[in-house]
């Protein structure tokens, strides 16, 4: 019998990702740092090759979804900076430390986690805080009620020992989106990010050095 299934062959062309690249960078201007998203194996496109070709480049950062894939970069000569978006175990915040991977850290309970097994293993974490602005999956709710709680929560996660927020972020969920609505809501959700930093960096004295927010749409 003649089979109708068909494999999918996928050729990548890494001049054509240099040409994106270097044409958002036109788009961000010289004074905008660059964080290459890599996940999932570069969304299928080979996250190694794609991250030396990020590295040559000169971007700024890649981010990952979980610490295997960190460290696979590491192991494989990438030396730039790495965030990981997603979760990582508590038990494993020894060999965060040891490939120089930064953790993105989403509730005050995993900065409690995290800060304790840095001090445990006497190092320190780099860290980027997570804010839930509208996405409504992961991070420092900021909204209405939760406002207050959230700024007072990132406080503390920023004064924990051995850990070091250098990062705030959140994310975008409709900035690809041009209908009105979707725009309005991407504009409330900057309002939302900028109004918890500010906050955030007047009650405590402490200034993230890095605040990012924007993926392609945004």
């Amino acid at each position: 019998m003649e089979s109708t299934l068909r494999r999918t062959w996928a050729e990548i062309d890494l001049d054509a990702l240099a040409h994106n690249y270097h044409k958002l960078r036109e788009r961000i201007g010289a004074d905008v740092k660059f964080l290459g998203v890599v996940k999932a194996d570069a969304y299928g496109h080979g996250s190694v090759q794609v991250s030396h070709l990020l590295q040559e480049l000169g971007a700024d950062y890649l981010a990952v979804s979980s610490i295997d894939e960190a460290v696979e970069l590491r192991l494989n000569d990438v030396t730039m900076p790495i965030l990981i978006l997603g979760h990582t175990p508590k038990e494993q915040v020894s060999r965060l430390i040891e490939y120089h991977i930064t953790q993105a850290v989403s509730c005050e309970a995993k900065a409690l986690e995290y800060s304790e097994e840095a001090v445990k293993c006497g190092g320190i974490l780099k860290i980027h805080i997570k804010v839930d602005t509208g996405m409504s999956r992961l991070g420092y709710l900021c909204d209405g009620d939760y406002f207050e709680t959230g700024v007072a929560g990132i406080c503390h996660g920023c004064s924990l020992p051995g850990l070091d927020a250098e990062g705030i972020f959140t994310h975008f969920s409709v900035s690809d989106e041009d209908t009105p609505e979707s725009v309005a809501f991407t504009a409330l959700q900057h309002q939302r990010f900028a109004r918890m930093i500010e906050e955030a960096e007047s009650r405590s004295g402490f200034r993230f050095a890095l605040h990012h927010c924007c993926n392609a749409g945004g």
